[in-house]
C-alpha cells in the first residue's frame, strides 16, 4: 500500500472487543496503520473488565470512550472488522470486510476475558503481518 492503511474496529457496544483490538493494534503498529473503533449502539464507558485484561499485557485503554458508527468512519477506513455488529454495518465499494466472530465480554468479569483478550491479539497480528508485510519480515 502506498498509504498508511486504516483499521476501523467495529462491536454492538464499543466498549470491550472493539476497543481492546484497537489498543493491540494501536500497540503493535504504532503510526504505521491508522486506527479507528466504534459501536453501532455505543455504551457510556469501556467495559472494566476489558481494560483490566489489557492492562496486564501492558495496554492502557482507560481513556477511550465508545463511539457511534458512521458512515464517514467506514468509508475512511480500507479495512472494517466486525464483531458481532451484524447487518448494522453500511457496507461501501472498494473496502475489504473481516468479521472476527468473538464472544461478547460484556457483563463478564476478567478471568472470562482473557481468552477473548488472546484471541483477539492472535487475529490482530495476523492481520497486521497482512497490511505491512515489510514490517513483519523485519520482526
Amino acid at each position: 500500500m502506498s498509504h498508511k492503511p486504516s483499521v476501523l474496529f467495529v462491536c454492538v457496544h464499543n466498549a470491550g472487543r472493539s476497543q481492546m483490538a484497537a489498543g493491540f493494534l494501536t500497540a503493535l503498529a504504532g503510526d504505521d496503520v491508522e486506527v479507528r473503533s466504534a459501536g453501532s449502539a455505543p455504551k457510556d464507558t469501556v467495559n472494566p473488565a476489558a481494560v483490566e485484561a489489557m492492562a496486564e499485557v501492558g495496554i492502557d485503554i482507560s481513556g477511550q470512550t465508545p463511539k457511534i458508527l458512521t458512515a464517514d468512519a467506514v468509508q475512511a477506513s480500507d479495512v472494517v472488522i466486525t464483531m458481532g455488529c451484524g447487518d448494522t454495518c453500511p457496507v461501501f465499494p472498494g473496502k475489504r470486510y473481516l468479521d472476527w466472530e468473538l464472544a461478547d465480554p460484556a457483563g463478564r468479569g476478567v478471568e472470562a476475558v482473557r481468552p477473548i483478550r488472546d484471541k483477539i491479539r492472535t487475529l490482530v497480528e495476523e492481520l497486521l503481518a497482512e497490511l505491512l508485510p515489510a514490517r513483519a519480515a523485519r520482526g
